[in-house]
């Protein structure tokens, strides 16, 4: 008797699941051209999945079980992602994100505006430990200042993504860095300490190339009568001062506090509305309807309307709805074991050291990939080669490292994963225009593949005291 507990498909059933979605994402992006029908193209992605799997034995009801499955991974993050549409539609009106703007173009010098990008959004996400709320708010205010500046907004997207993944990663808050360290059964902050050997120097990389990159951007390229036009515009439409920056300092403070995403977009939103009834004058019918709708900017000045025109929950749900589909297409693949049967062949290819971490890393982004969600890529990856890790005698700091080196920060370069979802829908750029740009994304795994080969920073049992060692139990 088939049971539910040794149904797997087979390798050409698998294959031919996966071909299919890569052509027919090859031919919609490629061919049509068409860059908003994702969400078909993976619905129909997920046809065939279920197909193979009821030719496998698997019943509808299992496979209904596994698309629920991934839709409730993508419930809290897509909750949080309408959010942040409200956010975005209360801190325009309010001031918040207009001052940002304004000292940014008063204070920031174009040739190092990418650098300082990237390094003011890893700050951010440390203190905070969500890439999300960085690239929500501070995010959103460098796009603004770039435009300013005359700085590509695909430069600026990958700088404040880089920054933003790179503070995701090394901060105790994050849930990624959290999840990581579970997953491989390390201690928290020994996974922290032995992610400061790769993506420390991905970091340092990024802010070169960033900096390398800035210097072709000179203050005397800029047409300062035009900048001179936005900063009046601001400042004759907005209530520019320094009381509008309460908004992001309490995102910042109840972030450190743990509080959750929701309940810290949530707040953050309710004060931004706040903030634009007492100190812009507008009333609570209007901001109800910035906060559903989105805000409209009408200074007068095209770039400031062009910018500014924007956020309301109803801008984040293309996005939203793309990420229930893409999450519920992940958990069918999961449930019905797909994902299973690929990395079980690529796990034959773990005989040395470096195979292993290649393997690992080569895993993360398949199931990046074709899940669309890191979290998944960091679970069935990485649990999935916790037994060679062992058996290798490495600390689990060691795979948790790894994990966090190719599924978290490669998350971003998905168009259809959750965080290439986000970043597309907040920052307003697409990811295929991004993707150049983001070179921690780049970086980290290089350097990870790098270690595994040449034994660097790959800690074994002895070489260092760790907190906390790999359980006995398989």
């Amino acid at each position: 008797m088939n049971t539910k507990q040794n149904k797997k498909p087979g390798l050409i059933g698998v294959l031919i699941v996966f071909i299919y979605l890569i052509a027919a994402m090859s031919v919609q992006i490629f061919v049509l051209h068409q860059d908003y029908v994702t969400h078909i193209t993976l619905i129909s992605a997920a046809v065939v999945a279920s197909i193979v799997a009821l030719i496998n034995g698997y019943t509808w009801r299992e496979i209904q079980e596994g698309i629920l499955y991934g839709c409730n991974i993508a419930m809290l993050p897509m909750l949080i992602l309408m959010m942040v549409g409200v956010l975005i539609a209360t801190w325009i009106p309010a001031g918040t994100i207009p001052t940002l703007i304004y000292y940014g173009l008063k204070i920031l010098s174009p040739s190092v505006f990418l650098f300082s990008v990237c390094l003011i959004c890893a700050i951010a996400s440390i203190a905070t430990g969500s890439s999300y709320t960085t690239g929500a708010t501070f995010g959103v205010a460098f796009m603004g200042i770039g435009i300013g500046l005359g700085i590509p907004a695909p430069m600026t997207a990958g700088a404040v993504i880089s920054g933003s993944i790179f503070g995701d990663k090394m901060s105790p808050l994050s849930d990624s860095t959290n999840l990581a360290a579970g997953v491989a059964e390390a201690d928290l902050f020994d996974h922290i300490k032995s992610m400061i050997y790769s993506t420390g120097p991905a970091i340092i990389i990024s802010l070169i190339i960033y900096l390398i990159l800035g210097m072709r951007f000179k203050s005397s390229q800029i047409d300062q009568t035009q900048i001179n036009i936005i900063l009046d515009g601001l400042k004759n439409n907005y209530n520019i001062n320094i009381v509008t920056f309460i908004p992001p300092i309490i995102v910042v403070i109840l972030a450190v506090k743990k509080v959750g995403g929701l309940a810290v977009m949530v707040t953050a939103s309710i004060v931004g509305a706040l903030f634009a009834m007492l100190f812009q004058g507008y009333g609570l019918g209007e901001m109800l309807c910035f906060m559903n709708d989105g805000f409209t900017s009408s200074t007068g000045v095209a770039e400031i309307d062009a910018l500014l025109s924007r956020g309301g929950l109803q801008s984040m749900m293309w996005t939203v709805s793309l990420g229930f589909v893409a999450l519920s297409f992940g958990g069918l693949l999961e449930k019905t074991r797909m994902l299973e049967v690929i990395l079980d062949k690529i796990k034959a290819l773990i005989k040395s050291t470096g195979g292993l971490v290649t393997t690992h890393v080569i895993s993360s982004i398949i199931v990046n990939l074709f899940s669309a969600s890191q979290y998944m890529a960091i679970v069935l990856a990485g649990r999935l080669f916790v037994p060679a890790y062992k058996e290798k005698k490495l600390l689990p700091q060691v795979c948790s490292r790894v994990c966090e080196d190719s599924a978290t920060v490669t998350s971003p370069l998905v168009p259809w994963g959750l965080c290439g979802v986000f970043f597309t829908g907040v920052l307003g750029v697409a990811t295929i225009d991004y993707l150049p740009y983001v070179y921690l994304s780049f970086t980290a795994p290089i350097i990870s593949i790098i270690y595994g080969f040449t034994g660097k920073f790959m800690f074994k049992e002895g070489d260092i005291k760790s907190v906390k060692t790999y359980s006995t139990a398989e």
